[in-house]
């Protein structure tokens, strides 16, 4: 019967956590950082002085970051993997950024170059990561694509991954929350 197939359909998309049994409608597929990894090693009795701080915006001791979304496509699926991660760029393009976050206009802006500024769980070494962000509308955070074309993250970006693989970064990421 297609339409007992149709109600079926539901538990063919839910996605159980392996470390703690969660039960999701779909798997989680967008995972992020708070913080570019350099506010790590700050004193947290520093950190008022040395950071300043915005949603998608950070400056850190004179060094300009800003998050950023990296997409990998996953081959048949309706949803990317994302990672919202900070890059650090320069001051120019730092304040640029800034002066004109609310201007519809910049998604025509130039790209520009940064260095990812995260540990990405399930790739190997990808702090420092030569980047090139482009802008997208108000209200969203640039996308970001690797540029170093050796790594497996610019593969991935480029050629998209399976859903079985992406099932298992999102679980191996949850893992790590969860520990």
């Amino acid at each position: 019967m297609k339409l007992f197939q149709f109600l079926n359909k539901k538990k063919e998309t839910q996605f159980k956590c392996l470390c703690c049994g969660k039960v999701y409608d779909k798997p989680p597929l967008t995972f992020g950082s708070d913080f570019p990894s350099f506010y790590d090693s700050i004193p947290k009795n520093e950190i008022a002085e040395r950071v300043e701080y915005q949603k998608s915006l950070c400056i850190i001791d004179h060094h300009f970051f800003h998050r950023v979304r990296l997409e990998i496509p996953i081959i048949n699926y309706f949803e990317n993997l994302n990672f919202d991660i900070w890059v650090s760029i320069s001051e120019e393009n730092f304040i640029q950024r800034n002066e004109h976050w609310n201007n519809k206009d910049r998604i025509h802006f130039e790209s520009y170059f940064g260095y990812l500024q995260n540990e990405i769980p399930a790739y190997e070494n990808t702090f420092n990561l030569h980047t090139i962000s482009t802008e997208n509308a108000p209200g969203f955070i640039p996308n970001a694509q690797i540029i170093d074309i050796k790594h497996q993250l610019y593969i991935d970006q480029q050629n998209g991954i399976s859903v079985e693989r992406a099932i298992n970064i999102a679980q191996s990421i949850l893992k790590i929350q969860h520990n």
